[in-house]
């Protein structure tokens, strides 16, 4: 079956930043998902997958589907080889060096922390008739906590947090290319920031550690630093988007913060995240022939994978339109799998649950003063705005 064969009559993926479709994008991935599940989308010239089998499968199978885009041929610029875009076996070491950095940190006592500086700032927020949760909240405490876990103060919000949009922004380049210089820029401007931490180690965090073993471990001195550079912002807007949605579903579902406070907190968070996970999409490209859900997959086609849509797979979730707080067992790809499953998966899920917990607690009266306003990304869902008050 060739591209022209698979080309669809109208697009379905622009529609998912229209107004009417971006606030719920479910249901029209269901849509995909009954009608072509497989298909070839030209402007991005690419395929496009949406069962949860078919993405868990390519995201396992690194042998066929490569995230290093040299293998199949591109010219890859140096300062875009992180831990993020290798492929086993240069991936090993860096992810390794990077595992063994996070084991080796205080993370109880990095996560005391952090649940202090979350009471104390909903403790000032509940002062005010009503604050943003996004700007106010999500993004502040996650900058802090992995700066924290990085070991270095955390940089001005009102900086970092416009630089890191721009960057998320040209994850869409594909369908806007218009976003992808902007986002180059960004991207350096970030580069330029971290780029002196392991010539200027701190005495703790995950930099003193990679610090100190990165000679030991032979990995590439620019891959380390795009590396860390990577965990900073994949790691901020991985925590603050995740935080954001989830706020969101509860806030917006009646009685959804009281469920959350009788709920197991670990499978509360796991279901959150299924719901409406920040990375709804991501990329791999074909490095051999492979068939596929019926559909030949030729050596350097790229495919996109649609893990928003994997995550309501009816074929895999009971009633997956429902936010059911106890779902168990819940095979969530909201933080990928395989070789480039998200190293930080752990931290975001733990300041999601924490803080979602402190509201249930200590705040169980939060409520929505208006609708969360959504970013227009595509690859990295989130909120713009969300308007609450801590008490009626």
């Amino acid at each position: 079956m060739d591209h022209a064969d698979q080309a669809v009559a109208t697009d379905p993926i622009l529609d998912l930043a229209g107004p009417s479709i971006l606030p719920n994008p479910y249901p029209a991935y269901a849509r995909m998902r009954e009608n072509t599940p497989v298909f070839w989308h030209e402007i991005l010239g690419s395929w496009v997958l949406t069962r949860h089998a078919d993405c868990l499968a390519v995201l396992t199978d690194s042998a066929r589907f490569a995230s290093d885009w040299r293998r199949a041929g591109e010219d890859i610029p140096a300062p875009l080889l992180s831990v993020q875009t290798l492929d086993p076996p240069e991936h090993t070491a860096i992810r390794h060096l990077l595992l063994d950095g996070f084991r080796a940190q205080d993370r109880q006592a990095l996560y005391d922390g952090m649940e202090h500086q979350a009471r104390q700032l909903l403790d000032e927020l509940a002062r005010r008739p009503s604050f943003d949760l996004v700007g106010e909240l999500a993004e502040p405490l996650a900058l802090r906590f992995i700066t924290a876990f990085l070991g270095v103060p955390a940089p001005d919000q009102a900086w970092f947090a416009p630089v890191s949009r721009t960057v998320v922004d040209g994850m869409d380049a594909g369908l806007w290319p218009e976003k992808h210089e902007p986002a180059v820029t960004a991207r350096a401007e970030l580069a330029a920031y971290a780029g002196g931490w392991l010539a200027d180690p701190p005495k703790e965090g995950l930099i003193a550690y990679v610090a100190e073993h990165a000679e030991a471990s032979g990995v590439d001195p620019t891959v380390l630093r795009n590396s860390l550079r990577t965990v900073l912002h994949a790691g901020y807007e991985s925590a603050s988007r995740l935080l954001g949605n989830a706020a969101a579903a509860l806030l917006t579902s009646p009685g959804g913060l009281t469920a959350f406070r009788a709920a197991p907190v670990s499978p509360a968070v796991d279901e959150l995240i299924r719901y409406d996970a920040p990375v709804q999409a991501d990329a791999r490209v074909c490095v051999t022939d492979t068939e596929l859900a019926g559909v030949t997959i030729r050596a350097g086609d790229p495919v996109t994978l649609l893990l928003g849509a994997a995550n309501h797979d009816p074929l895999r979730f009971a009633h997956p339109t429902e936010l059911r707080l106890d779902r168990a067992p819940n095979p969530h790809l909201g933080f990928g799998r395989g070789a480039h499953a998200c190293l930080g998966a752990s931290m975001a899920i733990r300041l999601t649950g924490s803080v979602l917990g402190l509201l249930a607690t200590d705040h169980p009266g939060t409520r929505a003063v208006a609708e969360p306003e959504h970013r227009r990304n595509l690859t990295l869902r989130g909120l713009d705005r969300f308007e609450v008050m801590l008490r009626p």
